[in-house]
């Protein structure tokens, strides 16, 4: 007796142990996170491995830009998908016609614990194509202007709170630069001007303010605002204000030598900042703002990292997957300040609206360009490594550096964008 109630409870323990490692689930996972990004998503990711006995994600890093969004696609055809990736909001305009992404019902976003509410309403409608939700923010990322404090205090542009003042207007900024330039800064601003992505994202700002559109419809860059935002840009290189045809390792290096007294650039480089000041290598007080008014109203580029789940007819993923990845990604979102330390705002306002986020600086500071945040144009042929961004590369970076007239620049950039368009 005692022989066969010991073999019913080993039958017992085995059948337990064979269910509960039959309960987990696995989950693959793709991102394209380099340098201190993807150091802070792995050790997030190690964390809620070690929290969440019952999931297990098998993380993948793949190049950035175009190589992983065609590695999506192909995958997405073969039925070879990941069960959730990185993607850049920027790109879903093109990546939902393709079929590459699986839409997120209202009622899957409930289960999960999350709501519309949550979020930014700028990040969260860039989610969207044709009122259907295609992913989850995780942050917004913009450009700021990195200032040297040294450098204003010197020109008396410095304020009490240690934040630039006299800046608001192009006029104001413009006069800004030549004061920096008076009183000793070599460089007022660095850009990195033979760099199509990121000059997109200085000319989107200028446009953005003046209330401009970079497409109407087919249309592209309708009315003068995209003329007069290319104006002002060029006009800070032939004025001698940014120097010409700075790459964007070069860019950042006048600024933390100290030979440049501000420069434009994305948040991401706020670890660069942080780590040169705490190893005594950067020599300077600095700070960073939201870009300034310069053309009328508060307007700035951004972008936002966001999960989503890969559609694919031949290897539709399982329900029970998609309520796995919507556990990761609440979690993530609730546990996005780690991720902020990399400059980001949290797109998950619950965090962002923290006191420990409003503690974090220089993020606190720039936050509020969360409000006027504007993602590029819901369009095809816009988003990361798209058309426009070489477009921007192949017209917009010469004209910048004077090789260019500013209207024939943009010219080309129309005629370049409008075969994209049609193909």
């Amino acid at each position: 007796m005692k022989t066969a109630i010991k073999a019913a409870l080993s039958a017992a323990v085995l059948f337990g142990s064979a269910f509960s490692a039959s309960a987990k689930t696995d989950i693959t996972w793709w991102d394209f996170l380099a340098g201190g990004d993807g150091v802070r998503m792995k050790a997030l990711i190690k964390e809620f491995n070690e929290t969440h006995p019952d999931i297990q994600i098998n993380a993948t890093t793949l190049e950035w830009g175009t190589p992983f969004y065609t590695k999506v696609q192909t995958a997405t055809a073969v039925g070879q998908q990941p069960d959730i990736m990185t993607y850049h909001l920027s790109r879903f305009p093109l990546a939902v016609p393709q079929g590459v992404l699986r839409p997120i019902t209202d009622d899957e976003l409930s289960e999960a614990g999350l709501s519309a509410d949550d979020y930014f309403e700028s990040s969260f409608d860039a989610a969207k194509v044709d009122d259907k939700l295609y992913g989850i923010p995780f942050d917004i990322h913009s450009i700021v202007l990195y200032y040297n404090k040294d450098a204003l205090a010197k020109a008396g542009l410095l304020g009490d709170d240690g934040k630039p003042k006299g800046l608001e207007g192009l006029e104001n900024f413009n006069a800004a630069l030549a004061k920096l330039k008076e009183s000793g800064s070599e460089i007022p601003l660095s850009l990195h001007t033979d760099e199509g992505g990121s000059m997109w994202r200085v000319f989107y700002t200028l446009l953005s303010q003046q209330g401009g559109k970079f497409m109407d419809g087919d249309e592209i860059l309708p009315g003068d605002e995209g003329l007069e935002a290319l104006k002002a840009m060029t006009n800070w290189v032939s004025s001698g204000y940014s120097p010409e045809l700075i790459s964007y390792e070069a860019s950042i290096a006048l600024f933390t030598s100290g030979r440049a007294a501000m420069h434009i650039n994305g948040v991401w480089e706020v670890p660069t900042m942080k780590d040169l000041a705490a190893s005594g290598d950067l020599g300077f007080e600095w700070g960073a703002v939201q870009i300034p008014v310069l053309m009328g109203k508060p307007a700035t580029w951004a972008d936002s990292h966001a999960f989503a789940i890969p559609n694919s007819e031949e290897n539709p993923v399982s329900p029970e997957k998609v309520k796995a990845v919507l556990e990761i990604i609440a979690w993530l979102n609730d546990h996005s300040l780690a991720w902020a330390e990399a400059g980001h705002i949290p797109a998950y306002k619950p965090v962002a609206q923290s006191t420990e986020f409003k503690e974090m600086e220089p993020n606190a500071t720039y936050s509020s360009l969360a409000d006027t945040a504007v993602f590029d144009p819901q369009s095809p042929i816009a988003g990361v490594a798209g058309p426009i961004y070489e477009a921007t590369q192949n017209f917009i970076v010469p004209a910048l550096n004077g090789q260019l007239d500013p209207e024939e620049a943009l010219e080309m950039v129309r005629d370049e964008l409008k075969n994209a368009n049609m193909n």
